[in-house]
């Protein structure tokens, strides 16, 4: 059980269209430079999750999952920004070290959501937003947020704002 302070949140998703709306809320709050980066066994809804995200965001098309092209690029509309879905399923630590995506882990015009983060956290810059999804049952999950860095915590503290209203 962790220790809920202001760099911590934990919410109970008691299905995935709720994990897919919390997604979404977090979505409309993202800015260039966010990184979430997402850590989960199979099935816990880190994919769903980040649907979530790319519909709050605005992205142009539904984020699918990027597992077997490892990057996927968003565009919305209204401005230049990008939102990049990668995911690290299949690859090694030195494998994802060799990507080359130092340009884009908070670039200030993109957001990064990282499926399967833990398997090169050393990666991961120090501000981001780090969420652990977990099973609880056959539909709920726990997943906790973790911030790291001012900008993250700032996001983290909106964020909680918005699900609780505190």
């Amino acid at each position: 059980m962790p220790i809920l302070n202001q760099n911590t949140f934990e919410f109970v998703s008691r299905n995935a269209d709720q994990t897919r709306r919390l997604g979404a809320r977090l979505g409309t709050l993202l800015q260039g430079g966010d990184v979430l980066a997402l850590e989960g066994n199979l099935g816990t809804g880190k994919t769903v999750l980040a649907q979530g995200v790319g519909r709050g965001w605005g992205a142009q098309e539904p984020l699918i999952s990027p597992t077997f092209v490892l990057v996927r690029r968003h565009e919305r509309l209204h401005d230049s920004q990008k939102l990049y879905h990668i995911d690290f399923y299949r690859l090694q630590s030195a494998e994802i070290a060799s990507l080359g995506l130092e340009e884009i882990l908070g670039a200030p015009g993109a957001i990064a959501v990282i499926e399967w983060a833990d398997r090169a956290p050393e990666i991961i810059p120090e501000e981001h937003l780090w969420i652990t999804l977990r099973w609880l049952d056959e539909y709920r999950r726990t997943l906790t947020f973790r911030a790291g860095g001012s900008r993250h915590t700032a996001l983290l503290e909106n964020f909680r704002r918005e699900i609780i209203g505190r």
